[in-house]
């Protein structure tokens, strides 16, 4: 029986009488395709990527898997709609936390129209991405039985602007307290170590100094890990992907700067979180054989 997700931390809901995604527990994940433009260049872009022979396998493992699209009731009530059928990312796993950043200091692209650029413009002075190269857009933190979930509403991740508050959310984000405070007592075994959400950025940042086929315009990492595991200090047991794909264009020969300018910003960040936990960075790690979270 098809509902709506418990974990989804951005995007548009499939609550209230909306349109939005859909999962079957059996790990697909249904995404409702727009109705303009942008749903069709998702669907090119999952099926040209698919069998692109450029694309390295270890970086395959950054994307959800696609399994093509269908027609199913929509969740608005609407009737039948179609969806891209994809991997339910967090299929299996009890509490996981999650959060979207998405990135770039530019969310518009080119051939965008005078409203659609003057919004998305707008967007991005208002919030961390023009400063900061990426922005929070969601996000829930498991604070252990009994205390349920933090998840912020929209109005209070909107106020995450600075780089302090967003420094402060990706603390919290690894810390064991229920409260505010911010120990980070999970940053070594989540964001460190060989297979840690940095050693997979950092996988991710080689990949795109390097491409020039795609640009990826408002495209979103989604970073995840179990708090259960995090407390038995076992490391690699987390997940990054790239998500949303609606504005993936033709990169004609040239590096996607701005992808890449906020990657890079990203990981700045937790390189100095880990520094502060006293977690040891290291260097730029090999590629990694499995990017999945397990």
């Amino acid at each position: 029986m098809l509902k709506p997700p418990d974990h989804q931390v951005a995007g548009h809901q499939a609550l209230d009488g909306n349109l939005g995604p859909l999962i079957d527990g059996s790990g697909r994940f249904y995404k409702p395709l727009q109705s303009d433009e942008r749903g069709l260049e998702e669907v090119l872009f999952y099926t040209s990527f698919a069998s692109n022979p450029t694309v390295p396998n270890h970086i395959r493992l950054f994307f959800p898997a696609f399994h093509g699209t269908v027609t199913l009731p929509a969740s608005n009530g609407s009737g039948p709609h179609p969806h891209l059928v994809l991997d339910d990312l967090v299929h299996g796993l009890s509490h996981p936390s999650l959060i979207d950043l998405k990135i770039g200091s530019r969310t518009w692209y080119p051939t965008s129209s005078d409203n659609y650029f003057k919004k998305c413009l707008n967007k991005d002075r208002e919030t961390s991405s023009l400063p900061l190269g990426f922005r929070i857009s969601g996000l829930r933190v498991y604070k252990g039985e009994g205390f349920g979930f933090w998840k912020p509403d929209k109005n209070t991740v909107k106020g995450y602007v600075t780089a302090g508050d967003v420094e402060s959310v990706l603390r919290r984000f690894v810390s064991s307290s229920a409260d505010s405070s911010t120990d980070c007592a999970f940053a070594s075994v989540v964001y460190g170590g060989a297979d840690g959400i940095l050693a997979r950025l950092l996988e991710l940042k080689a990949w795109f100094e390097d491409q020039t086929e795609y640009h990826f315009c408002s495209c979103s990492v989604l970073m995840g890990f179990e708090r259960e595991t995090a407390e038995k200090g076992r490391e690699g047991r987390v997940m990054v992907r790239l998500v949303d794909f609606a504005h993936v264009l033709d990169g004609g020969g040239v590096i996607d700067h701005n992808f890449l300018g906020g990657l890079c910003s990203l990981i700045k960040f937790l390189k100095r979180i880990l520094t502060d936990a006293g977690a040891n960075v290291g260097k730029d790690p090999p590629f990694l054989e499995n990017g999945r979270l397990e």
